[in-house]
């Protein structure tokens, strides 16, 4: 079975309960995913669709779902977490540097794990320190690199790319044929898709 793309924007609430759950199923379907780091908050504020930030009973609603999800996945997250992340951009420009480097799957497990199960937003001091340190990474050679012009234009090249594929969201799959998948909830659709196309 070929690779599926999984675009994933750091600050995607949803995208915790994808990233969290991703080992096991991995190891259970032979899947395999391609992270691909984007901005879906520039994507979502062109659109005019800004689900969550200023609209409390639509918020509200989100986190109970959220619970009941990972509950279901056993996870025990504190919700809700802290949303939306100030530091969003910088978050990705270091997922995008990860992708590059390959070691964006302990970066991701671990940013998404001190966000929703220890209350340290991702792209914060407190976070980045955990996250990179469970990478295995040096935090001042990865923040000098990842607020670089080259990872800054990698990543609105990313975005674009994103635009132009029509992902309006996070997470989504995309397999092998172009078949897109948006949400947590559709991710084993999207391995059963990619399974089909041999």
């Amino acid at each position: 079975m070929q690779p599926i793309e999984f675009w994933i924007s750091v600050g995607s609430t949803y995208s915790y309960l994808t990233i969290a759950r991703l080992d096991a199923v991995q190891r259970d379907t032979g899947a395999e995913v391609i992270f691909r780091p984007f901005s879906v908050r520039e994507i979502m504020i062109e659109m005019d669709n800004v689900p969550f930030a200023r609209k409390p009973v639509k918020a509200a609603y989100m986190w109970r779902d959220i619970e009941r999800r990972a509950k279901g996945y056993g996870l025990a997250p504190k919700l809700p977490a802290s949303y939306p992340l100030a530091q969003f951009d910088l978050a990705n420009r270091v997922a995008v540097l990860a992708a590059r480097e390959g070691w964006i799957a302990d970066y991701l497990k671990a940013t998404y794990a001190a966000w929703f199960e220890q209350g340290q937003p991702a792209g914060e001091p407190e976070n980045l320190a955990a996250s990179l340190a469970a990478a295995g990474q040096s935090m001042d050679r990865i923040l000098a690199e990842a607020e670089s012009d080259e990872i800054g234009a990698a990543y609105a090249a990313a975005t674009q790319e994103a635009r132009d594929r029509g992902i309006f969201g996070a997470p989504s799959f995309v397999c092998a044929d172009g078949e897109l998948f948006w949400g947590d909830d559709r991710f084993e659709e999207a391995i059963a898709w990619q399974k089909a196309l041999g």
